[in-house]
């Protein structure tokens, strides 16, 4: 993640804007703190950048967001941080959390109610990775910004 002077909200931003990053706490409105700083952000690259984003783009966004650290929060004790950043047409949402175990989707099963979080992020993402860090794990998803 980034470090850098901090914005309202404990956001630190690079020097073009393009990226931010957070420490989310484990209170009970985390979720929905992650999901107004990622509207937020696409946002402020909208108006200060000039790149075009989707009312989809913003959607899936907060949808992502909100899977991921909900996740996060859910499996992994201690600290989440979570990273915006913009590159090449695409907003990429990265969570940090402090557990090693990789999380895998489950196999479809119409009867199963909840625990569908990855398998929507991977339905709705360009892009999708997992990486094992020198502590816990980074779950990156890569959206368009605009339609196709």
């Amino acid at each position: 993640m980034e470090s850098g002077p901090e914005r309202e909200g404990g956001t630190a931003p690079d020097d073009q804007g393009m990226r931010i990053s957070v420490a989310l706490d484990g209170d009970g409105t985390c979720i929905a703190q992650a999901r107004h700083l990622a509207v937020g952000f696409l946002t402020r690259v909208q108006a200060e950048h000039g790149l075009p984003v989707s009312q989809r783009a913003l959607d899936l966004t907060q949808l992502v967001v909100s899977e991921l650290v909900t996740n996060a929060r859910k499996y992994a004790p201690g600290p989440v941080l979570m990273g915006l950043r913009v590159v090449d047409g695409l907003i990429e949402v990265e969570v940090w959390d402090s557990e090693p175990v990789l999380p895998v989707a489950r196999a479809a099963d119409v009867g199963r109610v909840g625990q569908h979080g990855l398998e929507i992020v991977m339905a709705v993402a360009q892009g999708f990775a997992v990486q094992r860090e020198p502590v816990g794990k980074r779950v990156t998803a890569r959206l368009a910004l605009m339609d196709h």
